[in-house]
């Protein structure tokens, strides 16, 4: 068995590579530390399972994902990362992923999980279940947030922890113009004026 890890924090690494050889002891282990490393190690092998953080430096995990998929959509790809399921649980399935679990996941909900994809399954949570329940029940408003794009999503948080169009530019790897472009997007779909309502909306909305 091939497994691929991508985190930036090696103790993370370290961790799952721990808890996954104590169930599967002859599995073969890589690490990567960042999303281009993700997609060149994807690329040059096979691989039975990836699981991978979504915020990485340089591009997002939910680019990488969606680059992985497109060249190899029968490869499971295990989102593992700190932001809860309702944030991004649906969005990483609606890219592809096999499932979405949170680091504060038990490791036996972990191997669980990874056992289930292998056979092609989806791994959901009782989270993620019920907000895709939500999202199918029409008589239930979308949130604003639920309308953004992924990538306009994820710029808003970025906004929202007060970082500038530079910072953003240079984290995603994306021109000044083009952030200024995704911020004016997000004012306008959730009818709001300036970044100090965006940070409102999301400490409000536990986005942060």
């Amino acid at each position: 068995m091939k497994i691929l890890i991508a985190d930036d924090h090696i103790v993370v690494r370290k961790g799952l590579r721990q808890i996954i050889l104590d169930e599967f002891p002859f599995a073969e282990i890589e690490e990567v530390g960042d999303a281009e490393e993700l997609i060149k190690k994807v690329m040059k092998s096979k691989w039975d399972i990836v699981i991978s953080d979504l915020s990485m430096p340089g591009r997002s995990g939910l680019d990488s994902l969606v680059q992985i998929k497109e060249s190899f959509p029968e490869l499971p790809v295990l989102i593992l990362s700190v932001y809860p399921e309702e944030q991004y649980g649906v969005r990483v399935l609606k890219a592809g992923a096999s499932g979405y679990l949170t680091k504060d996941s038990a490791p036996d909900e972990l191997i669980k999980a990874m056992r289930l994809v292998m056979l092609g399954k989806k791994y959901i949570t009782p989270a993620v279940a019920e907000k895709l329940v939500s999202i199918l029940n029409h008589s239930q408003e979308r949130q604003l947030h639920e309308q953004l794009s992924d990538r306009e999503f994820e710029v808003l948080k970025l906004l929202a922890t007060g970082k500038t169009i530079t910072a953003i530019a240079s984290q995603l790897s994306l021109g000044m113009t083009t952030v200024s472009t995704y911020r004016a997007r997000i004012l306008d779909k959730m009818n709001m004026n300036n970044n100090a309502e965006l940070v409102h909306y999301a400490i409000e909305n536990k986005l942060l």
